[in-house]
């Protein structure tokens, strides 16, 4: 069970300096073209993303190593697929290399590949047997993907240190017990969430 941002008692801080540490910043997927006010609300969810990590790091210890999802490299490589790919997450990471952070290599490019093409093939299935074939072919991608992510990180987080980490909401990574995941919960996730949902009702009525 990860921690909540905020929630971390005055006692319990150099406990967890001890510790392997990882500040979990859930990534946000949303098309290229969204509305303005949406836009608003996502630039506000990074400001207060940096300024939660901030808050941890100075509470905590700085992150020494960064993951992002997607990445199958790392180093300068990495840096600049995020600065391509990424332009939400990048400044935050490449301010942290910058002071001496690693930009670490998370994925086996071949899992996520196979993760991606099944999930693009579910999303246009229309029989029910194939759908629960490619359901289990999809579920059992990702079960070696997340499994990977977490050695990696198991593997490349020294002791004591503390690391960023970037991914989805919805993952199923099942970090290694002694690693203690803060999970970075920005006031402004709950707006957009609540936005998307919003819009998927008027969507409903206006078919109706």
């Amino acid at each position: 069970m990860g921690e909540v941002l905020g929630k971390i008692e005055k006692p319990q801080v150099e406990k967890y300096r001890g510790e392997r540490k990882i500040y979990l910043v859930p990534l946000v997927y949303l098309p290229k073209e969204i509305p303005a006010e949406l836009r608003e609300i996502i630039d506000a969810y990074w400001q207060e993303a940096e300024q939660q990590v901030r808050g941890l790091e100075q509470k905590l210890g700085p992150a020494k190593k960064i993951y992002h999802e997607s990445l199958a490299v790392g180093g300068d490589a990495g840096l600049s697929m995020l600065e391509k790919f990424y332009e939400k997450s990048f400044p935050m990471v490449k301010e942290r290399v910058g002071h001496g952070a690693t930009l670490e290599a998370l994925e086996d490019m071949e899992l996520f590949t196979e993760v991606m093409d099944w999930g693009n093939c579910l999303q246009v299935v229309v029989g029910h047997r194939a759908f629960e074939v490619l359901s289990r072919l999809y579920r059992e991608a990702s079960e070696k993907r997340y499994e990977h992510i977490s050695r990696r990180i198991d593997q490349t987080l020294g002791s004591k240190e503390a690391g960023l980490l970037f991914i989805r909401e919805d993952h199923g990574v099942q970090f290694p017990q002694d690693i203690q995941v803060f999970y970075v919960s920005p006031p402004s996730l709950d707006k957009i969430h609540r936005f998307i949902r919003e819009k998927i009702v008027r969507r409903q009525d206006d078919r109706g």
